[in-house]
């Protein structure tokens, strides 16, 4: 029997996770207050059993991902008594939800037993999502229990990178022949209990595995069934190789709107499908590790992680940035005696730096959105450079005529606000061209172009603008 849970929109999901959250709440109150009089002097000896099963039927009542949703955003101690009332039969289907970092806390705490059940109704490509992140003896026992194929299936998805589209193969699919009729195809369909998930099309393939053509579900039900599924069949498809990247494939998918895509070997032997749920969060958590890179972050991080495990994956970066910090220290040091002399110099050099920053984060930003998405080859970024300095130019002359007028004003030095206007606009170029060349020297290495992009290029055009402002001024000024 197929058990139907009750989709939930944001709002609803946000109340449910609400109501959770208060349970557990009143959970610990209660248990407190057991802890501090005798259980028979209590009020109510059974209200901590009583809240404990109004938490575990909320639970219950939850789809596998808002489960998963509500487990995150627990800290760990009320998470892990939110999973221990759980179904166990969906404990598999909940560990497939929740984020990489969620996932390792809710492993450590279950034993090989729990493990093996978990991963029972978990068909081989779904196992294979979660075996890199269980201990080695628990996947060897639930491989035992697999059938020769499915065993065969999980290991070819195991021999595959993790961002490879062999890695996310899925094996449930249908495949028909050539030269039976529309009718035939219909009464073969009708013996399977249900269809494979994201079912739009079934696969054509000829004696030996070779994959000729595809017949969308939605041709089949309105063709004559005497007409043969050669004649209905579109020998035109999108597939894909194992060894290709996911993230290509996922933004073939986006761009053709493609729910099911055949994945084929080089003969065109068909090998397994690929489906739009695992496209859709191969999308996600590239964006994901994008934002997470750009802020200097190692790695997704449990929001109520340890703190030695938070320091770990903040540590590299920031140490990286007191470094260009005390670089950009030493600049203004430099400068000292020209600060000592006029005093201006100090409020208004952070400007210069600051609109510098943003502008480079938005270039920066364009930039590595543009290689994420296959928009920019390497060899355009001198092109790109010409468009960015542009831009970069037209928006110093103009900001920096607005600062350099206040300045004058401020200060009543027209000198002042010429240095300013110089200033800003050599800044805004600086970072137009650090904006390009960082995330393209980074793809170049083999690096991922958002790898702390954010902190070097804040720490170009801090450096950068306080050494450009200073020294025109030092030079013009005094």
């Amino acid at each position: 029997m197929t058990v139907a849970f009750k989709q939930q929109s944001a709002d609803r999901l946000q109340e449910s996770l609400g109501l959770v959250q208060r349970l557990i709440e009143r959970q610990r109150q209660l248990e407190h207050l057991m802890a501090r009089q005798d259980a028979a002097d209590a009020a109510d000896p059974q209200a901590p059993q009583h809240n404990l099963l109004e938490l575990g039927q909320k639970l219950a009542q939850l789809h596998p991902a808002d489960i998963a949703h509500v487990l995150e955003a627990l800290p760990l101690e009320d998470r892990l008594l939110a999973w221990d009332l759980t179904d166990p039969a969906r404990d598999g289907a909940v560990l497939l939800e929740v984020s990489d970092a969620v996932r390792e806390s809710l492993i450590e705490v279950m034993d090989a037993d729990q493990l093996v059940a978990a991963l029972a109704g978990l068909d081989a490509d779904e196992l294979a999502e979660l075996a890199p992140d269980l201990p080695r003896q628990v996947v060897y026992e639930a491989m035992g229990r697999l059938d020769e194929e499915e065993r065969g299936q999980l290991q070819a998805v195991l021999s595959y990178d993790d961002d490879r589209v062999g890695a996310l193969m899925d094996f449930e699919l249908v495949t028909i022949r050539a030269d039976v009729s529309c009718e035939v195809v219909l009464r073969y369909l009708r013996r399977f209990d249900e269809l494979p998930g994201q079912t739009d099309k079934i696969f054509v393939t000829d004696e030996a595995g070779l994959l000729k053509g595809v017949l969308p579900v939605r041709k089949l039900l309105v063709s004559d069934p005497d007409t043969l599924v050669e004649e209905a069949m579109a020998t035109e498809v999108v597939s894909f190789h194992p060894d290709e990247a996911a993230v290509d494939a996922a933004l073939a998918f986006e761009r053709y709107d493609l729910v099911t895509a055949p994945v084929v070997d080089e003969r065109g032997a068909l090998l397994g499908r690929l489906t739009v749920d695992a496209m859709v969060d191969v999308i996600r958590e590239e964006s994901d590790s994008e934002m997470l890179n750009l802020a200097g972050l190692k790695e997704e991080e449990d929001l109520f992680a340890p703190v030695m495990d938070s320091v770990r994956n903040r540590w590299a970066w920031l140490a990286i940035n007191l470094g260009t910090a005390f670089f950009a220290s030493r600049v203004i040091g430099a400068f000292e005696h020209s600060i000592a002399k006029l005093v201006a110099l100090a409020a208004l050099m952070p400007i210069v730096a600051g609109i510098g920053g943003n502008s480079g984060n938005q270039t920066i930003t364009m930039i590595v959105r543009a290689l994420a998405m296959g928009q920019m080859r390497p060899g355009q970024a001198g092109r790109l450079w010409r468009k960015e300095l542009g831009v970069s130019v037209i928006n110093g002359m103009v900001w920096g005529s607005v600062i350099g007028a206040v300045a004058w004003l401020l200060y009543g030095s027209a000198s002042l606000g010429l240095v300013m206007l110089a200033a800003m606009t050599l800044n805004l170029m600086l970072a137009a061209t650090m904006g390009v060349m960082i995330p393209t020297l980074m793809q170049k290495l083999g690096k991922d172009p958002a790898l702390g992009s954010s902190v070097l290029i804040t720490a170009c055009t801090d450096s950068g603008g306080f050494l450009i402002f200073l020294g025109l001024a030092t030079l013009f000024l005094l």
